[in-house]
């Protein structure tokens, strides 16, 4: 694919999500003092799932050499309600690689026989501007088995965690990045698990939220999002602990189903209607 069909896709696909995006999401880019936007809603809670630690390491580049397609994560907290933003908050994000491992666990890889004991890529800890804003350098994230592409995080305000949750990249564009790009891809299937029937999603964020905007810049994309916390809240959600054991299938456990039945492990028809918001499926 030429240059300039690939830019012109992804310029398409990054404009398309933009749009699909609630207020919050597509404010978060263009960087705002406070607003009375609907930014102002409460970001939701999401489970930590089981590959969180805290290697309090305070950087912005997170990448420790990984190698990716870059990508410039940029948050803003904000306190949902009166729009203010907050500054001094700490806010952690955790991520796989392009192969879909973690750091720090083992059991790692589509066969779950790589450690990853004692590592700690894309992993890192920034405190919030004046404007609320933090910056992580980091590559896009890849995937593995039962989940859809995401980022975790957690905001803390002192000691208390306000904020527990993950966000979510454009289907079409993570297709394209898997599907062209040597880094994320040899795999030993496809990825079986999109938005659409991602158990967390359809649990946590059905009106999506939690999905950043994407901008692709000349040696990047840029993805933003604003964060609404309460800052009263105490919000770990879901499991702390290790990774399940190497002979379990599937991956990482899924998220609870929603309340209309399980949503993980849905078996996708018609991928292209899946990967293209607004789609129609093909009869």
């Amino acid at each position: 694919m030429s240059t300039s069909t690939r830019r012109g896709f992804l310029g398409f696909v990054s404009a398309s999500a933009a749009g699909l995006l609630p207020t919050g999401a597509r404010a978060a880019s263009e960087q705002p003092a406070a607003s009375s936007e609907p930014a102002c809603i409460l970001t939701p809670q999401a489970e930590e799932g089981p590959f969180y630690v805290d290697p309090k390491l305070v950087r912005t580049d997170i990448t420790e050499g990984k190698p990716g397609i870059p990508l410039t994560l940029k948050l803003r907290v904000i306190e949902a309600g009166p729009c203010t933003a907050i500054s001094g908050a700490r806010v952690d994000i955790w991520h796989c690689d392009a192969k879909g491992l973690y750091s720090a666990f083992p059991g790692q890889s589509d066969s779950h026989n790589v450690d990853a004991t004692g590592k700690t890529f894309l992993r890192g800890t920034q405190m919030t501007d004046e404007a609320g804003w933090v910056t992580f350098d980091t590559i896009y994230p890849g995937w593995y088995d039962g989940r859809t592409t995401h980022i975790h995080f957690k905001v803390f305000l002192g000691q208390a965690t306000v904020l527990t949750g993950q966000t979510y990249f454009p289907d079409a564009l993570n297709e394209f990045i898997y599907t062209n790009v040597p880094d994320y891809g040899d795999r030993a299937r496809q990825r079986a698990i999109l938005n659409v029937n991602d158990g967390v999603i359809a649990h946590s964020d059905p009106e999506h939220r939690a999905f950043c905007a994407v901008k692709e810049e000349r040696d990047r994309y840029v993805a933003s999002l604003t964060l609404g916390v309460d800052r009263r809240a105490n919000a770990t959600v879901g499991r702390v602990g290790p990774p399940p054991p190497p002979g379990r299938r599937g991956g990482p456990p899924p998220g609870p189903p929603p309340a209309g039945g399980p949503m993980f492990g849905r078996q996708i028809k018609d991928r292209l209607a899946a990967l293209v918001p607004g789609l129609k499926p093909r009869r």
